[in-house]
């Protein structure tokens, strides 16, 4: 089968396309030809080598963590889909790959895709509806009422996460351009800060939640808006001592994401606040209650652009470069 793979840890290191052999069906697994793939930061960071203490694949193979294809076979243990459903997952750590015509993912992280979707419409929204999943409903409780700042609101996790926030019932600030301004309203922002004429710190206050997905100063002028008992929730790190337990490290891994984040964590308490990393999981349970608001029309997926599968390489590297509004999408098939 085709596939894009990366040979090599290293910053902008091209992905090479080439053959690799069928993917193993275990008794678990469901085997899926590949339609569309979503491109995520994630893969760059990856690609770049900044995960490989806590992700450690090995070179060569296949990036990918977005994808929405048909099933083709299933491994003997499979009950809830068969050959010739239309599906979308997001594949556990450790089993990536969606950047080739076939991958083989366990039964657990899949779910039927949506029915009002294309296959690259649902190949977006995997990753970025579970970070935004995780982060609002299982681990802020976001209600009625909150008040909460999703940052780079036109960004992938950004429109889901202003959706599904605006969903719950919260009121939803968000940091954006002025030339977003209007994508990000019509999701349900009620408050739009531009990023690059105010200092978002200054003019909110009040917030029960903030969503970061920036740089650590962003990450610490973010305490000045939460009032206490707030929560400030990041997916862009520092990692802390939860999540190294959570992921089973060994103790001097443990050690690291606890001096890593030690400085936030202080900050954070002496305010009040709760400050917590995440790490998205896979959870096929949790895409199919996001397939059900998106058949709705509760939430719908933004693209920003479909490339064809042999301008993978290139489009990876634009989407580090950053100002993508929603998602890129690989069309594989």
């Amino acid at each position: 089968m085709k596939a894009f793979i990366l040979d090599r840890y290293k910053k902008e290191q091209p992905l090479r396309p080439g053959d690799l052999p069928e993917p193993k069906v275990g008794p678990g697994d469901v085997l899926i030809e590949v339609a569309a793939a979503g491109l995520n930061l994630l893969d760059a960071k990856i690609r770049n080598g900044e995960f490989k203490l806590l992700l450690p694949y090995k070179p060569p193979f296949v990036l990918g963590h977005d994808l929405a294809g048909t099933v083709v076979r299933v491994g003997s243990g499979v009950r809830r889909f068969k050959v010739g459903d239309e599906v979308y997952a997001r594949p556990q750590d450790g089993r990536i790959g969606t950047l080739a015509e076939r991958i083989a993912v366990d039964e657990s992280d899949i779910a039927l895709k949506p029915k009002n979707l294309s296959m690259a419409e649902a190949a977006s929204i995997p990753l970025v509806g579970l970070t935004a999943w995780q982060a609002l409903v299982e681990h802020a409780k976001l209600k009625r009422g909150d008040k909460v700042l999703i940052h780079a609101g036109s960004g992938g996790v950004g429109t889901f996460a202003i959706q599904l926030a605006k969903h719950l019932g919260a009121t939803v600030a968000t940091t954006a351009s002025a030339g977003n301004a209007d994508l990000v309203r019509s999701l349900g922002a009620d408050v739009v800060v531009d990023y690059r004429r105010e200092d978002f710190e200054k003019v909110l206050s009040g917030y029960d939640v903030v969503l970061n997905s920036l740089d650590g100063e962003t990450l610490r002028k973010s305490l000045a808006i939460l009032k206490p008992g707030g929560k400030l929730i990041s997916i862009s790190g520092p990692p802390d001592p939860a999540f190294a337990k959570a992921q089973g490290l060994n103790v001097f891994l443990a050690l690291v994401m606890r001096l890593l984040s030690f400085g936030i964590r202080r900050k954070s308490k002496a305010r009040g606040v709760d400050y917590a990393f995440l790490f998205m999981r896979a959870n096929g349970a949790q895409l199919a209650e996001i397939a059900k608001l998106v058949e709705a029309g509760t939430i719908r997926p933004v693209l920003d652009r479909v490339v064809p599968f042999e301008a993978t390489d290139e489009a990876l590297t634009k989407l580090e470069a950053g100002r993508s509004k929603g998602k890129v999408v690989v069309a594989i098939r």
